[in-house]
C-alpha cells in the first residue's frame, strides 16, 4: 500500500474533518496527529528523526495507510510528495487570524498544559509536540500572532508555488464535497461533509475532563 493523498495544510485548518472525509471516500486509513497520540506513540522518535533530516522508512511508517494529513506529516509534505510521486496533494486553508485563534484555544493550550503533567506519557507527548511543531515550525513563537500568521501564509504560498496545479487542491472545508470529490475522481456521498473537532467541541471535551 502506498500514500495516495498527502495533506499539506497545518493543523486547525479542517484536517480531522478531511481525515474523516477521505476515509468515507475510500482512502482508509488516513494518518493524522491523533494516530501518533492514540495508536502509535512509538512513531514519535521516527518523526523526530525525519524532522532532523534523517532518512526514515516511510513505507514502514505508513503501512496500512492510504493518506496522511495534519501535523506532523504536513511539515514534510515536500519529502512525502516526492517519495510518493503519484500522490495528490491537498492544502487545507483557513482565514489566518481565525486559524491562529483556534490553535491557541485548542492544540497549543493542550500541549502547554500537558507538558507539565504528572503523567509521563502525557508530558512526553506534549514535549514532542513542542519539538516538531511549536519550536520547529514556529521558532517557539506561536504565541506571537503576527509571527505565526506570517509562517502560516508563507507555508500556503510555498505549497501553491511548488506543487504542479494538476496535482494540487487548495481546499476550504466550507466548500464541501464538490471540489474534493472532483479532484480525487470519486462519487459524491449523500451524507453531509464532515465537520468535527471544532473549537467548541474541543472546549466541551476539556470541560468534561
Amino acid at each position: 500500500m502506498t500514500l495516495e493523498v498527502v495533506g499539506a495544510g497545518f493543523g486547525r485548518t479542517g484536517t480531522l474533518s478531511l481525515k474523516l472525509a477521505l476515509q468515507q471516500l475510500g482512502f482508509s486509513r488516513c494518518y493524522h496527529m491523533f494516530e501518533v497520540g492514540t495508536h502509535h506513540p512509538e512513531h514519535r522518535p521516527i518523526w523526530s528523526a525525519a524532522h532532523r533530516g534523517e532518512a526514515v522508512d516511510w513505507d514502514a511508517l505508513f503501512e496500512g495507510y492510504r493518506a496522511a494529513v495534519d501535523w506532523p506529516a504536513c511539515n514534510l509534505w515536500e519529502e512525502l510528495s516526492a517519495y510518493y510521486p503519484q500522490s495528490k496533494v491537498i492544502l487545507t486553508v483557513r482565514d489566518p487570524e481565525a486559524w491562529h485563534r483556534s490553535v491557541m484555544k485548542t492544540i497549543y493550550a493542550s500541549s502547554a498544559d500537558r507538558r507539565a503533567s504528572d503523567d509521563p506519557e502525557q508530558a512526553a507527548q506534549a514535549q514532542w509536540a513542542f519539538e516538531v511543531i511549536w519550536d520547529h515550525v514556529f521558532d517557539g513563537r506561536i504565541e506571537d500572532r503576527d509571527h505565526a500568521i506570517t509562517i502560516f501564509e508563507a507555508h500556503v504560498q510555498r505549497v501553491i508555488q511548488t506543487v504542479p496545479p494538476e496535482r494540487l487542491l487548495v481546499f476550504d472545508a466550507a466548500q464541501g464535497w464538490g471540489p474534493l470529490c472532483d479532484f480525487l475522481g470519486v462519487p459524491t456521498p449523500g451524507a453531509p461533509y464532515p465537520r468535527t473537532n471544532t473549537s467548541e467541541e474541543w472546549a466541551a471535551r476539556a470541560g468534561g475532563e
